[in-house]
């Protein structure tokens, strides 16, 4: 297992910097973003450092003693906001952790006023499932994060965007998280990043 942690740390600062470059690509100009399930902020100071044209506030179901941004809690269901209060709602590898990814979905999308961007994975291809799985194990359950590996196929994503009324408007699959060769079996199409706009 220490093995395991050690690698996963190291892929952990380029997968950071990789995120927070997309991320800093799709959110608005001037934007005010809520990160839903943001951690201790990480990701998110990084899109501030290449983006201070936004601001940034979290929330997350497991409280930090030191964040980057500023972060409350909520109950993983609820988004603590009222309609419309959000340019932009970024969701980070957090769906797939959700007790109802779509009831979370839906949540974000009443609390955003223009997008919805996601980054999480496709249950799709030859091993997607014991992948993820592992991919999941080994980068959260030593954190204490629920773990009920609700990966979706991309026509479940279709379907679950329509009934949040959001539609797909950039879709991106190369993401680089991984350098060779652990691309060729971490990365593979298993992951997409996705700016979302509502309907």
């Amino acid at each position: 297992m220490r093995v395991l942690t050690a690698l996963h740390d190291k892929v952990f600062a380029r997968r950071t910097r990789s995120l927070a470059r997309h991320l800093a690509e799709l959110i608005p100009a001037n934007a005010e973003c809520l990160d839903v399930g943001c951690g201790d902020g990480t990701i998110d100071e990084l899109v501030l450092s290449l983006r201070p044209d936004v601001t940034i506030e979290g929330i997350d179901v497991l409280a930090r003693p030191n964040t980057k941004i500023p972060v409350s809690g909520f109950d993983g269901r609820r988004i603590p906001f009222p309609a419309g209060a959000f340019d932009a709602v970024v969701l980070v590898d957090v769906l797939h952790h959700a007790e109802s990814p779509a009831s979370l979905l839906r949540e974000s999308a009443r609390v955003a006023r223009r997008f919805v961007i996601i980054k999480d994975h496709l249950l799709e291809g030859l091993l997607a499932a014991p992948t993820l799985r592992f991919m999941d194990w080994v980068g959260n359950d030593r954190h204490g994060v629920a773990l009920p590996y609700n990966y979706w196929r991309s026509d479940e994503w279709r379907k679950a965007f329509d009934e949040s009324s959001l539609s797909p408007e950039e879709w991106r699959t190369q993401i680089g998280l991984y350098p060779y060769p652990a691309s060729l079996f971490f990365e593979r199409g298993l992951h997409f990043v996705c700016r979302l706009r509502i309907r």
